[in-house]
């Protein structure tokens, strides 16, 4: 499932036990004692104690809403094992609509929701844990970032150094949160090329290593660039082997289209096979009781993205999906809707199997199954974009804007308030760009939301109003519309005009907005 940029399950496995219940605070229960933070304050504190203690900080960030940090609360913070292994750290919680929260995300560079950060006791960062493990590996990893006490950072360069590197540093790297990294360790643009270099550097140091950051490698290169073909037979080797597909799975189910085409760049015999024996794999992965619904769910819809790939990219009403397959669509996400009774895990299956049956096309199933879901979703703002973004999809604008315009009006918490907010005046450029009252409207509450948060120019919230921003920015030139742009205008710059002059930071962002229009 990519509607985040990390399935961490080590990481969403942290975050799943920082929500045992929103806000996040510090457990009272038999499982782990997160400590919330929402200031830099709090933070320091945390790291002097566990100076004191000697012991490292398991830092978490995450939203109520969010289905993959649901997804970990379901599966991984009840897990004995983790829970016996949190008493070896200091773990703290960030609650992304905390007062402070979007301004440590700045501080610790941190974006998608969620991420988990391992300190040393001495404040130093470790490793970010992944985003896409099952819960095995994720304790796997834990524990050797716990026992290791060497930052990732350190390794990487002995890596690309050509030093010799033991099997468990290996590890810590073919399992770093490569997806929530934010250039901490590479710009973006090398890191294809980085774990091509890692994967063949770490060949006989540990197999499982070298084949995932080998696929991590393929699976990061740019769009329509081609691998080396003679990286076909490894892939299908890995593929028709059930003990290396079930090793490898998150990299499989996440990255399945951009494998095939990168490794088959064209239609023909060579592709036919491999998408044989990669929807082989998959349907393993699929019966595998041993993995997570929401990973099931996962390989399901990437056998629905493989048997798409060759329709355009957004096409509502893909062509060439087996009609098995589509039934197999609908009868697992009906019984997931059955069977699911954990509050957290729905908002995680739910959402994860309505996404597959419109990637099918299977737009009525999919609209159903979302709006069952609303009464018992401990967050249904998100379940009501997910109907919006089905509805744009189909092209029923009406529709899209009404349920965008709903989930941010339920929606709770400023910098998720912010968020939604942004989305629905996206959805109204988009949709309906003549609507000026409207756009007008919507983007004054968005600022009066900005002024009540004191985070509002940090980290998420602040590219939420940016990208408000530039919207208004490219408005066309009509009086009404130049008119309306100069009222919101005014209003922001009462906005900026209030800040703390002390956070220079955020008069900044807030000054640097809306620009003088020019005519």
């Amino acid at each position: 499932m990519k509607l985040y940029p990390a399935f961490s399950s080590l990481a969403l496995a942290l975050a799943l036990t920082a929500l045992t219940s929103p806000p996040l605070h510090a457990s009272t229960g038999p499982g782990v004692s997160w400590q919330a933070a929402a200031a830099d304050a709090d933070i320091d504190r945390y790291f002097v104690q566990a100076k004191a203690e000697k012991k490292p900080v398991l830092l978490y960030w995450g939203a109520k809403w969010c289905p993959p940090c649901n997804q970990l609360k379901a599966t991984l913070f009840n897990r004995a094992d983790f829970i016996e292994q949190s008493k070896a750290f200091v773990a703290v919680g960030i609650d992304g609509d905390g007062p402070g929260a979007q301004k440590l995300g700045t501080r610790f560079k941190v974006r998608g929701y969620p991420t988990l950060i391992l300190f040393s006791p001495a404040g130093n960062e470790i490793t970010r844990l992944p985003g896409e493990a099952d819960a095995a590996q994720v304790m796997k990893v834990l524990q050797l970032g716990l026992s290791s006490g060497r930052p990732v950072k350190a390794v990487l360069a002995d890596a690309r150094a050509g030093k010799k590197l033991n099997a468990n540093e290996w590890r810590l790297l073919g399992f770093y949160g490569w997806e929530t990294d934010e250039q901490q360790l590479l710009p973006a643009t090398e890191r294809a090329a980085t774990l091509a270099q890692l994967a063949k550097a770490s060949e006989g140091a540990d197999a499982d290593t070298a084949t995932r950051l080998w696929l991590k490698s393929v699976g990061s290169m740019a769009e329509g660039k081609p691998a080396d073909p003679a990286g076909l037979p490894r892939l299908r080797a890995v593929l028709t082997d059930a003990a290396q597909a079930h090793a490898q799975m998150d990299v499989l189910t996440n990255e399945a289209p951009d494998l095939v085409k990168a490794l088959t760049p064209q239609p023909g015999d060579a592709r036919t096979a491999l998408l044989a024996d990669f929807d082989a794999a998959l349907k393993r992965l699929n019966a595998d009781t041993s993995l997570s619904r929401a990973d099931r769910l996962n390989a399901l819809q990437a056998r629905i993205d493989l048997a798409r790939i060759d329709s355009p990219k957004d096409d509502p009403q893909p062509k060439g999906i087996p009609a098995a397959l589509l039934a197999e669509a609908r009868e697992q996400a009906g019984r997931a809707n059955r069977e699911v009774t954990d509050g957290y895990e729905r908002q995680a299956v739910v959402t994860e199997a309505a996404h597959l049956l419109g990637r099918a096309g299977l737009w009525k199933e999919s609209d159903d199954l979302l709006k069952s879901a609303l009464a018992r979703s401990h967050s249904p703002y998100y379940l009501m974009s997910q109907l919006g973004s089905n509805a744009r999809k189909q092209g029923k604008k009406q529709d899209a804007l009404r349920w965008y315009e709903e989930a941010f009006n339920k929606s709770e918490g400023p910098a998720t308030r912010l968020q939604w907010g942004s989305n629905y005046v996206a959805a109204l450029f988009e949709l309906s760009p003549e609507d000026t009252p409207r756009i007008e409207k919507a983007a004054a509450q968005l600022f009066a939301e900005a002024e009540k948060d004191p985070g509002a120019f940090y980290e998420r919230s602040e590219r939420s109003l940016k990208k408000v921003a530039s919207l208004l920015a490219g408005w066309s030139q009509s009086p009404a519309q130049t008119a309306a742009y100069t009222r919101l205008k005014t209003q922001l710059d009462g906005v900026c005009g209030k800040l703390d002059p002390s956070d220079a930071k955020a008069k900044s962002a807030c000054d640097g907005l809306l620009k003088t229009k020019k005519a």
